[in-house]
């Protein structure tokens, strides 16, 4: 395999940016829609462009990693807007069966979200009414479902009464009705599959709870899959934004017919029993997905693994990486971060083996103690792949899918610009500089968190400027240096930021 044609989720970097970067470290090139022929944010991309470009290039291509969202709805954030009906989602769908006439043996991985419902009132990525009825909305979903299962409290039934007298008909007609088409869309990418158009599919569950809309989805989802004997070609697990990642990682390992051992290793005796923020399930079931989607095999020792996955976990109820000062007891008892770091030092520089660091301590954010740990031991450039960015699935597919395929290649500078990226922007965009500027910074300036002056106006100039003195006093190191030579905020707000950044080695040393 030499090329793969890549539709991303949206046009963010962690879809648009986040598996080219890691393919640059590889001999496969990626081919993939320029940036204009996406959408922003809640504006969806152009899809009868897009596919017009996806004509346009696949003959090039031996395989594909295809966005279904994209595709269909313009977008994450689209399909979560749109008013199509499902013919019309149905007629954009059938376009996937031309791809395979055009070139049969062109190798097809999918994915396709079931629609998230957030527990909270932000119309940010939702529907404009989700400002004012997001919370109530949820909240239907959740006690309906609990009292279908016959487990609603008495409390919960009498909230729903007043939920029914404050939440519109109209508005709750709209979001079910749309909820409805995506997972009619769902079951149907499922037929693609048994018919043999797409060749392996992930459905995600963005901001998933084991209650709701989303959960009653994700079992009628189940069911199809099960009921068609597609469960070996169809995983559904927590996730989204990483699954671009996970995708390529898997083409690649079966392309070269390789399957890595893996051998999970956690910094605490709870932490893979605990249920992640904004998952469904314990962390360590949803380890087992990541590394199996990417094309890998769990194993249980040391000795018969080819990577070790180190998983920095909770000791308790998982935090927010911004609420870091105010970790509770397990934090600080539950986990043993010192001996974590101290196994990461023998797998790297005794046993000699890859060792990948998912670092999940916090939601959102990576844990500054730890990477302060392995700077100490000199271990941050060593590793074959770090993430502690926004929810535990994000970040395990994005250092899994690095770390296998570093597994394959070895360190080149694409890898190791990949890993400082990292480390600037889980560490020291999401659990430092960001609750920096939005505190301290913003207020004066008139900004708030989800509203700045643009992709570079000067809110971006100032995330630069911190960032590079988080970097210069956090991360660099005896001859490691990382320069951030661009900065640019992807959606005008807080949350996500655009870098760019490499890692230079100057042997004269810098620190």
């Amino acid at each position: 395999m030499k090329k793969i044609l890549y539709v991303s989720l949206d046009e963010r970097p962690c879809n648009y940016n986040f598996p080219t970067m890691i393919a640059d470290s590889t001999d496969i090139e990626m081919i993939y829609p320029p940036i204009e022929l996406l959408g922003v944010k809640k504006k969806p991309a152009n899809t009868n462009k897009l596919w017009d470009w996806v004509f346009e290039n696949v003959d090039k291509a031996d395989g594909a990693i295809l966005s279904i969202d994209m595709l269909l709805y313009g977008g994450i954030v689209p399909s979560r807007l749109h008013s199509l009906s499902i013919e019309e989602c149905e007629q954009r769908l059938e376009n996937i069966t031309k791809l395979k006439s055009i070139k049969p043996d062109l190798k097809i991985f999918a994915f396709n979200l079931i629609m998230r419902c957030p527990s909270y009132s932000s119309s940010e990525e939702e529907p404009d009414y989700y400002e004012d009825y997001g919370r109530l909305i949820f909240r239907t979903g959740y006690i309906n479902h609990k009292k279908d299962l016959g487990i609603a409290e008495d409390e919960e039934i009498k909230e729903l009464k007043d939920i029914n007298k404050k939440l519109p008909k109209h508005i709750l007609n709209d979001y079910v009705g749309r909820r409805k088409i995506n997972r009619e869309v769902n079951r149907r990418v499922i037929d693609y599959v048994k018919k043999g158009f797409i060749d392996f599919l992930v459905i995600p569950q963005d901001d998933s709870s084991p209650y709701g809309y989303t959960a009653i989805d994700q079992q009628y989802v189940r069911e199809s899959i099960s009921k068609n004997g597609l469960n070996f070609k169809i995983y559904m697990y927590p996730g989204a934004d990483e699954v671009g990642c996970t995708l390529l990682a898997r083409m690649i390992n079966e392309d070269k017919n390789i399957c890595p051992k893996v051998y999970v290793r956690y910094s605490s005796t709870k932490g893979p029993f605990l249920i992640p923020l904004y998952e469904d399930r314990i962390l360590n079931e949803s380890v087992k997905y990541q590394v199996t989607c990417a094309g890998g095999q769990i194993c249980s020792s040391l000795s018969e693994a080819d990577i070790v996955l180190a998983i920095n976990c909770p000791g308790g109820q998982m935090m927010e990486a911004m609420e870091e000062d105010k970790r509770d007891r397990g934090y600080n008892v539950d986990r043993n971060i010192v001996e974590f770091v101290n196994y990461i030092d023998y797998v790297v520089n005794e046993v000699k083996k890859p060792c990948i660091v998912g670092d999940v301590a916090f939601t959102n954010g990576g844990d500054l103690e730890l990477v302060g740990l392995m700077r100490q031991k000199k271990l941050l450039f060593k590793v074959a792949a770090y993430a502690g960015w926004n929810t535990s699935s994000n970040t395990l597919g994005t250092c899994i899918a690095q770390g296998m395929l570093y597994s394959i290649y070895g360190s080149n500078q694409s890898h190791k610009d990949f890993l400082a990226l990292r480390y600037v922007e889980d560490v020291g965009h999401c659990s430092f500089e960001r609750q920096l500027v939005a505190n301290e910074i913003l207020p004066g300036m008139g900004f708030s968190d989800f509203n700045i002056d643009g992709q570079r106006g000067k809110v971006s100039k100032i995330v630069m400027e911190e960032l590079i003195k988080f970097t210069e006093e956090n991360l660099n190191y005896d001859n490691y240096h990382i320069n951030i030579t661009d900065c640019y905020m992807p959606w005008s707000r807080m949350f996500e930021v655009g870098l760019k950044v490499n890692l230079v080695e100057n042997t004269d040393g810098l620190k």
